[in-house]
């Protein structure tokens, strides 16, 4: 509440206590009419918990055991890779929400702990309609995962709005971005150039903040999600390519180290096609272009061709997929649990 808020400034200078406060942007910008702001205040960004908080939390001791095979840089077998993986896709499955998390915990079943992220995302909806009446925040939310799915190049506002894109849309994509429930993602424009500097604010796409929620999503046409579903998702025997699932879990991931999200887009040449590499991370003087699969190896001839042509700002090239860790001269082949472990050397 915002005279909650700034009695904190008197309380602060009490001094006998510290406090801390919780809530999103949206309600930091907006309530903020005839109070006093208190200088005091130091904003830390919160996050749905990330691979290794998620481990923590459910008693899973492994954590440390996937930074040593990191680091051994040597394929870690087949049979403990499958289990691996599954361990990271029951973090897919679950995601970082505390409530969805201690449902896990308590040992509910799947199909329990997807109501519990359904009531979430209704929270959120709920919360985007106080903001804006046209409720239209929250089908700009729920066409996230849509527009992932169909392989659009960059978020489409009027594909989620159904109506011709307005100068009010892009306030409300602003308070979308302000509620932290997505992020976002920007196509670069010369990757040779420090990312920031040439990143195209108009071309972007968007991402669940939290994968768990994403999968909720995904899976949303019948209201609820069947636990038969879940246990497909866990042993990787659903029909669908869900590449864009694992997508939004690399990006999840990549914003829980506090990476900036950008992509790359191209045009081939002489052709009406593109080609895209999905994220890029940069050291201090090198890129490190990433290509996501979800399952097998497949076609990766993006990240090829970037590396044609920029090849001498590159530090590595880097798929990540549910395959075994694989050197092949600059491309590394890495499962996706082990992406915290390359970004913690950045």
């Amino acid at each position: 509440m915002p005279k909650v808020r700034q009695a904190i400034k008197y309380l602060v200078a009490d001094g006998r206590y510290d406090y801390i406060e919780t809530g999103s942007l949206i309600s930091i910008k907006k309530n903020v009419k005839d109070i006093v702001l208190p200088s005091e205040e130091m904003k830390i960004p919160i996050y749905p918990m990330d691979y290794e908080e998620f481990m923590w939390a459910i008693g899973n001791d492994t954590y440390s055991v996937l930074r040593e095979l990191y680091q051994r840089g040597k394929a870690v077998g087949n049979s403990l890779n499958r289990k691996l993986m599954r361990d990271f896709r029951i973090y897919m499955a679950v995601g970082g929400m505390p409530q969805a998390v201690e449902a896990y915990v308590e040992g509910k079943n799947f199909q329990e702990i997807d109501e519990v992220k359904r009531e979430i995302i209704n929270l959120y909806k709920d919360d985007f309609f106080k903001i804006d009446g046209t409720g239209l925040i929250g089908r700009m939310y729920d066409s996230v995962p849509t527009q992932l799915a169909t392989g659009k190049r960059s978020y489409i506002i009027s594909a989620a709005t159904g109506k011709k894109k307005i100068n009010k849309d892009l306030e409300r994509l602003y308070d979308l971005l302000d509620s932290k429930t997505v992020v976002a993602s920007y196509n670069v424009l010369n990757p040779s150039i420090a990312l920031p500097q040439t990143r195209d604010n108009d071309t972007f796409k968007l991402y669940l903040a939290d994968t768990g929620l994403f999968t909720t999503m995904i899976f949303n046409s019948s209201g609820e999600t069947d636990e038969n579903i879940y246990n497909k998702l866990l042993s990787d025997s659903l029909p669908a390519d869900l590449g864009y699932l694992y997508e939004n879990a690399v990006a999840q991931m990549i914003t829980a180290s506090d990476q900036g999200l950008y992509y790359h887009i191209w045009k081939q040449d002489k052709t009406s096609s593109y080609y895209e590499v999905d994220f890029l991370l940069s050291t201090k003087t090198k890129l490190i272009p990433i290509e996501v699969k979800s399952s097998g190896l497949g076609s990766h001839k993006s990240i090829i061709e970037f590396q044609k042509k920029y090849s001498k700002y590159i530090a590595k090239e880097i798929l990540l997929s549910q395959k075994d860790l694989v050197n092949e001269e600059m491309l590394r082949l890495y499962p996706i649990y082990m992406l915290p472990f390359i970004l913690e050397e950045l």
